[in-house]
C-alpha cells in the first residue's frame, strides 16, 4: 500500500532536477525509455556529465523493473569517470547502488552507501539531493529512529533556498504522517497529513493532493470516526474518476467504513471492486497476503 503512495507522491519529489522530471516511478520501463532518449541527446551535445547522471536513473529504472545486472552494469560504467565529474554525480551513482542494495534486501550495504550520499551532498550542499539520502535511510530504519531522519529532511527542506530541495516538503509531510500513523500516534499523523493536503493544494492538487486526503481520512477511521472518513473517501474517489481512474485503496477504505458504520451490504461491492484493481498489483498480492485475504472474504 505504502509503496504504491510513494510511488505517486515522488513524482512531485522528482520535480527537483531536471532529468527528474522524466520519472513516472509506477511506469519505470516507460521512464526508463525517456531518459535513453535524453541520453542520445546529451550524447549528441557532448554534454558529458549529464549522460552521466542520466545514467544513474536508468540504472535505477532497471532496477525497479527487476533487471538487477543491468542496473549494476549501467552504475560499474561510471566508475572510472567519478573523479572527473560533478559532486551530483557522485552522489546520484550512491544512491542508486543504495536503492539497489534496498531492492535486494541487503540493508547494511543499502544504508552503507546511502549515507555515503549523504555525507557527500552535504559536504557540497546540494540540499536536494541529501534530502533524497535522508528520506531513503528513514525508510530503512526503525519508527522511532525513522522520525529523527525525516525531521532532519524536513527542516533542511524548509531552511533551503534552494527549490529542488522545498520541492521535497510534500513528499516530507506524507513520510512522517505514515510514520506517526505507524506508531498509532494518530493527532501527529492527522497533523502531518494534513500539511501534505495543504501543500498540495497549493499547488494545484492532482493525484498527490488525493492521496493526502485519503491518508487523513484513513487515520480518521482508524481513530474513531468512520463518518468524516466516509465523506472524505467518496470525495475522494469522485476526484479519481474525474482523472479518469479507479484507486483500489480508496475503494476499500469506503468499504471498511461502511462496514465500521454497520453497513455491510452497502460495502460489499467496494470490496469487489477493490479486490479486482489491487489484485492487477503483483507489488500487492506478493506483499500484502493478509489484505488480498480479508478483501477476498469481505467481497464474497
Amino acid at each position: 500500500m505504502i509503496r504504491v503512495l510513494l510511488a505517486a507522491l515522488l513524482c512531485v519529489a522528482a520535480e527537483a532536477a531536471d532529468i527528474d522530471k522524466l520519472w513516472d516511478f509506477d511506469l519505470p520501463a516507460e521512464s526508463e525509455q525517456r531518459f535513453r532518449t535524453a541520453l542520445v541527446a546529451a550524447q549528441r551535445e557532448a554534454d558529458v556529465a549529464l549522460q552521466a547522471e542520466l545514467v544513474t536513473q536508468i540504472a535505477r529504472a532497471r532496477g525497479l523493473q527487476g533487471d538487477m545486472a543491468a542496473a549494476n552494469a549501467a552504475l560499474d560504467s561510471l566508475v572510472p569517470r567519478l573523479a572527473e565529474l560533478p559532486p551530483a554525480v557522485s552522489v546520484r551513482y550512491m544512491l542508486e547502488r543504495g536503492r539497489l542494495y534496498q531492492l535486494a534486501t541487503d540493508i547494511p550495504k543499502a544504508k552503507r552507501w546511502l549515507r555515503n550520499a549523504l555525507s557527500h551532498a552535504q559536504r557540497h550542499q546540494l540540499d536536494y539531493l541529501a534530502i533524497d539520502a535522508l528520506q531513503m535511510l528513514g525508510y530503512l530504519e526503525t519508527a522511532k529512529n525513522a522520525v529523527g531522519l525525516q525531521m532532519q529532511a524536513l527542516n533542511l527542506a524548509l531552511a533551503s533556498q534552494d527549490p529542488r530541495a522545498q520541492n521535497w516538503l510534500g513528499v516530507l509531510y506524507q513520510n512522517l504522517g505514515w510514520t506517526y500513523r505507524n506508531q498509532r500516534d494518530y493527532p501527529k499523523a492527522l497533523d502531518f497529513f494534513r500539511q501534505a493536503q495543504a501543500w498540495h493544494e497549493q499547488r494545484g492538487g492532482g493525484k498527490p493532493w488525493l492521496i493526502a486526503r485519503w491518508s487523513v481520512a484513513k487515520v480518521l477511521r482508524e481513530s474513531g470516526e468512520p463518518d468524516k472518513a466516509l465523506l472524505i473517501q467518496l470525495d475522494v474517489e469522485r476526484g479519481w474518476q474525474k482523472l479518469g481512474q479507479t484507486d483500489g485503496h480508496v475503494l476499500e477504505e469506503i468499504g471498511e467504513n461502511l462496514l465500521t458504520l454497520g453497513r455491510r451490504a452497502e460495502a460489499r461491492p467496494y470490496f469487489v471492486r477493490a479486490l479486482d484493481v489491487l489484485s492487477r498489483d503483483p507489488w500487492f498480492a506478493r506483499n500484502e497476503p493478509a489484505r488480498h485475504a480479508r478483501l477476498a472474504k469481505l467481497a464474497q
